[in-house]
């Protein structure tokens, strides 16, 4: 499934308020809208003929590889190999950080969740970076990730593939589209993009050695651009506080209920939008259970993901089913505060 770190409403009403130019909204509008018929295509395969992205792609030589697209569209995709599995930095800090960044998740789903990359099974990560021109995005297009430059409008030069939460953000969509298949398209859309905020601040948590107090969950911290004003692209621990157009609810009661029309302003049906709620939830069980948030609350969620959850799953499912993980796998003390951060952001079970 294709899946942008940055919304197409957002980039549109910065466009109305004159932060950027429309027409260097273009591009993005036009990869999102066409990656969306590939995303749809393979996530069905993989959910429903049990296939996987490695047979649709064929062998790979490598587990993991950075490639160049050299300012191309996703016709040019993956592009020229740069650097791949034992070789050495190169010159280009992009492919560097690409490659990094994909190896420190790997890592984290390795040791922390026995997870052997994004399908179970040790599917090559491919990941792509210098997409199109100035290209203020990051996608997960239902096999690969790929990273544009940032225009340094919307987001710094260089910043997306250098920045752990994203790269770990992108790299869990690959992994929703294994285990729960999560539908892009209203609350389990917010599901999917809350699940890949959750692991994607989680990894740069376990990487920084970070308990859950000290974590600044944030994802994006300080790589916005001069025109999108903020301290980060979403916040977890106050949602609709991260920049100036950030509209996201924390809770139910101020949930935001858009059409699935496939008019780029309605998000899908709002699933960056509404993710605040999920995520917030999340925030409260690991600040709640404190110590290492990874230990148990990112094991509840990840059991939840990968037993429970379906592909239409909503909010109230989600809640009962992360409690259920709690319950089983650290007993109804850990159950009860996974319910009560639920009940809290004004979803019942």
């Amino acid at each position: 499934m294709t899946c942008f770190i940055l919304p197409a409403h957002l980039l549109i009403e910065l466009a109305e308020t004159g932060g950027v130019d429309i027409r260097d909204t273009i591009p993005t509008l036009l990869a999102s809208a066409s990656l969306r018929v590939q995303r749809d295509t393979l996530t069905e395969a993989i959910q429903f003929l049990d296939l996987n992205a490695g047979q649709l792609r064929g062998p790979a030589s490598e587990f993991k590889a950075v490639h160049d697209v050299q300012g191309g569209d996703e016709r040019a995709l993956p592009g020229v190999m740069r650097r791949k599995e034992g070789d050495g930095p190169v010159g280009d800090p992009a492919v560097n950080d690409a490659f990094d960044n994909a190896d420190r998740t790997y890592d984290f789903y390795r040791d922390v969740l026995g997870r052997h990359s994004v399908d179970g099974n040790g599917l090559k990560l491919v990941s792509s970076v210098h997409f199109g021109r100035g290209f203020d995005n990051a996608f997960w297009d239902g096999t690969q990730m790929v990273y544009g430059d940032g225009s340094g409008k919307v987001f710094q030069s260089g910043a997306l593939a250098r920045d752990l939460s994203v790269v770990g953000h992108e790299i869990t969509h690959g992994v929703v589209q294994y285990t729960a298949g999560l539908r892009y398209r209203k609350q389990s859309g917010a599901l999917n993009e809350s699940m890949a905020d959750v692991f994607g601040s989680l990894v740069k948590q376990y990487a920084l050695g970070q308990s859950a107090d000290q974590a600044d969950w944030l994802i994006g911290a300080g790589i916005l651009g001069t025109q999108l004003q903020g301290v980060a692209l979403r916040s977890m621990k106050d949602p609709g506080t991260a920049h100036q157009l950030d509209r996201q609810p924390a809770h139910m009661r101020s949930y935001v209920d858009l059409p699935d029309d496939g008019n780029p302003r309605n998000d899908n049906g709002g699933v960056h939008i509404n993710s605040g709620i999920p995520n917030k939830a999340f925030h409260l069980v690991a600040t709640r259970l404190g110590g290492n948030a990874w230990e148990r609350a990112g094991k509840v969620w990840y059991d939840a993901l990968a037993t429970k959850l379906r592909v239409n799953s909503n909010f109230a499912e989600a809640a009962a089913a992360t409690t259920a993980s709690a319950h089983a796998l650290f007993g109804s003390a850990v159950a009860d505060v996974v319910r009560s951060a639920w009940n809290d952001v004004g979803v019942d079970q």
